[in-house]
């Protein structure tokens, strides 16, 4: 079936190969994660006796006797001390497989992208030793798998990315938002979330999904774009097909309309990077024609922790 339809769907055989090139992501040295069981990562703990890492800002929940009064001083804004110990972390993928997702014009879809990218982080986390889990989903269905160890908790997940098993038992879910309010309450603090979507739906008035994840644990956005997203395609008449059968009519021939189409994108990435700073989460880019494994791996090679005071 995948190679009748190459670049549209993704084969379970093809996700579970991709293990050996996980192995080059650099999940095992990077991130301030934690968990209650002892592994193999340097983390943040909050807890006596662990060493000071970091400082970063208040957040209801907080305990209290963990305030940084020195930087809350020195930035007139309320810090607590964050620790780090050995620990194991829980690795989360939230995979968005949605409508907007279902669309490519170079090499794959935005769907078969993410797919990868899921099964190369998450085989990542399944070599260093965490626990990995998730949420697969799309408008009709979703699919949850708690983090467990090995690849108990990873194969279900890739599974769910397949044609065959896309359906999941609950409800689907309509945007990124929507599927991270319903996780939160899971996501322990300290774990690891990746989410791979193209974020079309985000917007800067529905931020609190990123704000309750990033108070607890360090975030990935992982921005997944096509090529004729980013730049407009030459003058013309483009017919387009949905995924659900319909077609319309993409017309660039109009110069204004080819750079309001393009300002699109640019606000879009924008709005992606504003949020990153502003939640201390980090943001990779991933194009439907750029091999995915090169383009998480230099990503992750670039990811910053939050300033350490």
């Amino acid at each position: 079936m995948e190679n009748a339809n190459k670049g549209m769907i993704v084969s379970l055989a093809s996700l579970v190969a991709a293990r050996g090139e996980a192995r080059r992501l650099g999940l095992g040295s990077g991130g301030r994660i934690l968990s209650t069981r002892m592994g193999s990562h340097l983390s943040p703990f909050r807890g006596p006796g662990a060493e000071h890492d970091e400082s970063r800002i208040y957040v209801p929940g907080d305990d209290p006797r963990h305030m940084d009064w020195r930087v809350t001083a020195r930035t007139a804004r309320a810090h607590v001390k964050v620790y780090r110990d050995e620990r194991e972390r829980p690795l989360w993928l939230i995979v968005d497989q949605g409508l907007s997702m279902r669309f490519g014009t170079r090499v794959a879809f935005k769907s078969v992208i993410a797919a990868r990218a899921c099964a190369l982080l998450g085989w990542a986390g399944v070599e260093h030793g965490d626990r990995v889990g998730g949420l697969v989903f799309d408008e009709q269905s979703r699919n949850e798998q708690i983090p467990a160890t090995r690849q108990r908790g990873l194969l279900p997940l890739l599974r769910a990315l397949t044609p065959i098993q896309r359906r999941g038992r609950q409800p689907g879910c309509t945007s990124i938002a929507e599927a991270a309010m319903l996780l939160h309450r899971q996501i322990r603090p300290g774990s690891l979330v990746f989410i791979i979507s193209d974020f079309n739906a985000t917007t800067m008035e529905n931020t609190a999904w990123l704000t309750r994840l990033c108070s607890h644990s360090e975030v990935v956005l992982v921005s997944v774009h096509d090529p004729i997203e980013e730049h407009a395609p030459p003058p013309g008449r483009y017919p387009v097909i949905q995924d659900q059968g319909g077609h319309y009519l993409l017309d660039s021939r109009d110069a204004s309309r080819r750079a309001r189409y393009e300002s699109c994108f640019q606000n879009r990435l924008a709005l992606l990077e504003h949020l990153a700073y502003r939640y201390a989460a980090h943001l990779l880019i991933l194009r439907t024609d750029w091999p995915v494994g090169s383009a998480l791996a230099r990503g992750l090679g670039q990811r910053t922790g939050k300033t350490r005071q």
